[in-house]
């Protein structure tokens, strides 16, 4: 991946395809790499940009304090070193978070929205979960917080038939983990974030996307994003839980594809015309 030089931080980045700019921006995780299932599909139509966040995959091993402000200012950042002045975003979880902080402060920056598995302030039910993720990377270190994430991210129905494949899905994340230090400070930064201040200002088109089986950001914190963004549209889907881009790839790509026609910029500059 080509390394862009920001400053404070290097930030790896892919870009893939050619037409309307669209960042899929991942979650807690912070790797490209989240995109896979997804990537081919969308970039028939789209240049997709991805990126590493700060702390892992290819990017700066930063030590210190992290935000969801802090990764959105990354991002826009990254916009302007691609020479980016508009482009639809798709967040996942975190990322929907950073899109919440982009879309909100730089309005002129972002096309449309699509907040996917995400929330807005943190609830008892997400806070445990996270707890326990941050209880798991002291115990028993960064193997084990790797080995531990498939129970957040996959419903019962995805991981029965295909544990052997988690497993080396974990394995390999371990094996190119940040350290503990990075993990936990993310950790950290996400269970700070409060986006109710950014709802109302949000005025972009905007998909609000859940899976009702999703057990870190349950439907009801979907529900209090779309009820707080004037105009959006609230998506559920029956099953998928956290990582419906993963677990059931063509539903979600059709689904964002069809939201990406429908508020595509050059539809808009010949209504505009």
């Amino acid at each position: 991946m080509p390394i862009a030089k920001l400053g404070d931080v290097d930030i790896a980045y892919e870009v893939t395809g050619e037409g309307d700019p669209v960042l899929l921006v991942a979650g807690l995780g912070g790797s490209a790499g989240y995109w896979a299932p997804n990537v081919a599909a969308l970039s028939r139509n789209c240049r997709v940009i991805l990126h590493d966040h700060r702390g892992t995959g290819g990017s700066s091993r930063f030590e210190g304090r992290y935000s969801v402000e802090g990764m959105a200012d990354d991002l826009l950042r990254l916009m302007d070193h691609l020479e980016i002045d508009r482009a639809h975003l798709v967040g996942h979880s975190t990322g929907g978070a950073i899109g919440q902080v982009v879309a909100a402060n730089a309005p002129d920056r972002i096309a449309s929205l699509v907040l996917y598995a995400s929330w807005a302030v943190l609830d008892g039910q997400m806070e445990m979960c996270l707890d326990l993720r941050r209880r798991i990377l002291r115990d028993g270190g960064e193997a084990e917080y790797h080995r531990a994430t498939p129970v957040f991210l996959y419903p019962p129905y995805y991981v029965k038939d295909r544990k052997a494949a988690l497993d080396q899905e974990a394995a390999s994340a371990a094996s190119a983990s940040p350290p503990a230090s990075i993990l936990d400070a993310r950790v950290a930064g996400i269970m700070a974030f409060d986006g109710r201040p950014y709802l109302s200002r949000i005025a972009c088109p905007t998909m609000v996307l859940v899976a009702e089986d999703d057990i870190l950001t349950p439907l009801y914190s979907s529900e209090l994003l779309a009820g707080g963004i004037a105009g959006s549209r609230l998506v559920t889907v029956p099953r998928g839980g956290h990582a419906l881009s993963r677990t059931e790839p063509d539903l979600f790509n059709e689904t964002i594809a069809a939201f990406l026609a429908d508020h595509a910029t050059a539809r808009e500059d010949v209504h505009a015309a």
